[in-house]
């Protein structure tokens, strides 16, 4: 039995839910998700909720059910709330700036790094704080590891690019490892 499968989903205000064919949509006044199941997996409205609930019974039935009821849960945030990461830069001389739509990054390299947004992701900055938001949990996550990768937080300094309240362990210079 999975735990997480069994409770059952709230559907906020404002937000309409169709199940036809093996297919979730969710349609709210922040945008649209659809969501393919699987078909071990039932799901069906009930008295303004969503319930999941296995199928067939298989090896995997059970992590199928939990994973699929977030999933659901996670698109009916979206559509009602939206979901964002926010990832601060640091060092000297490093910045971002947005050229239209596109974040462009300088972050100590020879030349700029474009960062382009998918469809649905929208970026916002303010000083060194770039804020990545949109609809889809699972995207919005993507392009914020996306742009962490661009230049990810050295050991030594601590420069380059973290998530808002990462702490990076530093690790002690050569001439303090030499002096013990």
């Amino acid at each position: 039995m999975s735990r997480i499968g069994k409770k059952p989903i709230e559907i906020p205000e404002g937000v309409e839910v169709k199940i036809d064919d093996g297919k979730v949509a969710v349609k709210g006044q922040k945008g649209e998700l659809s969501l393919k199941i699987r078909p071990e997996i039932g799901i069906e409205i009930k008295e303004k909720q969503v319930l999941v609930s296995p199928k067939i019974q298989t090896k995997k039935t059970s992590a199928f059910w939990g994973l699929t009821r977030m999933l659901v849960a996670n698109m009916l945030k979206g559509v009602s709330e939206g979901y964002e990461k926010k990832l601060e830069i640091q060092g000297l001389g490093h910045k971002a700036s947005l050229e239209g739509e596109d974040l462009v990054l300088s972050v100590g390299y020879s030349h700029t790094v474009k960062v382009e947004p998918v469809p649905g992701i929208k970026f916002s900055l303010d000083k060194a704080i770039i804020t990545v938001s949109g609809i889809n949990k699972e995207l919005v996550g993507q392009i914020a590891a996306k742009i962490r990768k661009v230049k990810p937080p050295e050991p030594y300094k601590g420069k380059g690019i973290r998530y808002l309240g990462e702490v990076v362990r530093k690790k002690v210079g050569k001439k303090a490892a030499t002096a013990e």
